[in-house]
């Protein structure tokens, strides 16, 4: 079946069952891989109103991709690669490409829960969040009390989360419950530049802006018993989601690799569709170069999840009592791209706006969920509820392993600021008992719940394609944004 939409991309895509639409290899001169799309006929039909659907087929352009490329149900358009994309290339003779990766390298959530009901924390719910509000600072550009010299710098660049548990600020449960036990390998700080290293030295402990988060949440509804049980999640139980990443750092490193990539592209002998898929070989100077840094800027988000988990710590301490915890369920990144075996070969998997979900048996899978799957977590928009979920084996069949981040933009931030202001979004949320911190109203109105997709819709397709499976849903109590 062919479905007639918006665009000849959209046009010329085949409904191949339920949840999945395919452009065919042959459908544009110079793809070399198919192009598959995991919606339902309301997300199709919000996916390819922008360019998401014309950005994934040029990806499947690429030197050395693998078939096929897909696009996650929340995908939008982005820079280049679309966001909620995944493409794995050849070690041999595939690229990297910042713009697979994003301008916010190793963005990425973390769960944490508490030993207290919400039951417990609703009388003190307004200075929960008016404390974490105060302790983690939150906008563009500002800084917080961690600030590293450059030898410092290097040890986060280089050891992620074990240098913050040198420091006392991470516990071995932390480390065992992070993805890639907070440090990527093969960090390399010699390709982090003096502008980088100058824009991250005192931004470690803090959330940044846009769709960056720290929510009170509580444990609505458990779909899955055995795997609740497993994570520790309970009926009624008090959690808090950090969504944040390596921040101007990170940005910094991208705008760096992505001009050095597109000033050496001659002489790499490529013909890109688009200039913001400026990438180079694998195996270049230029490509090491950049796996290198990014390896390090993803250290650094890590490290950023984690301080700012140190301070959360202490404020629900101060504010709910000496006994109370947070204990880490687990940290996930997006926003990445990692070497990973699939389909019996050695891959770049890219994922942009997308995040790993490997299943109960895979290796990389920490030893608590072995027997349940990587703990993989679809934040909504404010007021519309939050997704625990775990994957499933055959997603490493399906998507390489991974999974959406998130409900995905279906308005503008131009559009959603039209729509309503950031005063009147927060006076409706107060009035649905949600409490929000925010230092921008601007902000505030452009990520208003109604300026993102159905997250329930969302994840019912990312469950019935087999890429993970529901656990918990969670609803937010109070909300801290950037």
């Amino acid at each position: 079946m062919t479905r007639t939409t918006h665009s000849p991309v959209a046009a010329a895509a085949r409904r191949i069952s339920e949840d999945v639409y395919e452009i065919p290899a042959r459908a544009f001169p110079g793809m070399r891989v198919a192009a598959r799309v995991y919606a339902d006929d309301e997300l199709w039909d919000q996916i390819s109103g922008d360019r998401s659907l014309e950005q994934l087929v040029n990806v499947a352009k690429l030197p050395g991709v693998v078939d096929p490329v897909y696009a996650m149900p929340d995908a939008h358009e982005g820079y280049g690669f679309p966001v909620g994309g995944v493409a794995a290339f050849r070690e041999g003779d595939g690229i990297i490409s910042p713009g697979g990766v994003g301008y916010d390298i190793n963005c990425g959530v973390r769960l944490l829960l508490s030993n207290r009901s919400a039951g417990d924390v609703a009388d003190l719910l307004e200075p929960l969040v008016h404390e974490l509000s105060r302790s983690i600072p939150a906008g563009a550009g500002r800084g917080g009390k961690l600030v590293l010299d450059d030898d410092e710098l290097d040890q986060v660049f280089t050891t992620g989360c074990a240098y913050l548990y040198e420091r006392g600020m991470a516990t071995e449960h932390d480390l065992a419950h992070t993805e890639s036990g907070g440090c990527l390998g093969g960090a390399d700080p010699a390709g982090i530049s003096a502008r980088a290293r100058a824009r991250g030295r005192g931004q470690l402990g803090t959330m940044g802006s846009g769709n960056h988060f720290v929510e009170v949440e509580r444990v609505e509804h458990i779909f899955d018993q055995a795997a609740a049980d497993a994570l520790g999640l309970r009926p009624d139980g008090v959690a808090l989601l950090i969504h944040t990443g390596s921040r101007g750092l990170g940005h910094q490193v991208c705008t760096d690799y992505v001009a050095r990539m597109d000033r050496a592209m001659s002489s790499y002998d490529f013909v890109l569709p688009d200039r913001q898929l400026a990438c180079a070989p694998l195996g270049s100077e230029a490509g090491q170069a950049y796996l290198g840094a990014m390896a390090a800027a993803a250290n650094y988000a890590w490290c950023n999840r984690q301080v700012i988990t140190h301070l959360a710590r202490r404020v629900v301490q101060r504010v709910l009592g000496q006994d109370a915890e947070l204990r880490l369920v687990y940290d996930v990144a997006h926003n990445v791209a990692k070497l990973e075996h699939h389909q019996g070969e050695l891959v770049c998997v890219h994922r942009k706006g997308a995040t790993r979900a490997f299943g109960p048996s895979h290796e990389e899978t920490p030893e608590a969920y072995a027997g349940v799957g990587q703990p993989v977590f679809i934040p909504g928009s404010m007021g519309t509820g939050s997704y625990v979920l775990v994957g499933q084996d055959v997603a490493g069949q399906r998507s390489f392993g991974s999974a959406c981040h998130g409900a995905g933009r279906r308005m503008s931030r131009g559009q959603a600021r039209r729509t309503r202001s950031g005063r009147e979004v927060k006076t409706e949320l107060a009035e649905r008992g949600i409490v929000v911190r925010c230092p921008s109203l601007k902000e505030l109105a452009e990520e208003a719940p109604y300026a993102y997709k159905d997250v329930d819709r969302v994840v019912q397709v990312v469950e019935r394609v087999g890429l993970a499976r529901r656990v918990a849903r969670l609803a937010a109590m109070g909300v801290v944004k950037g």
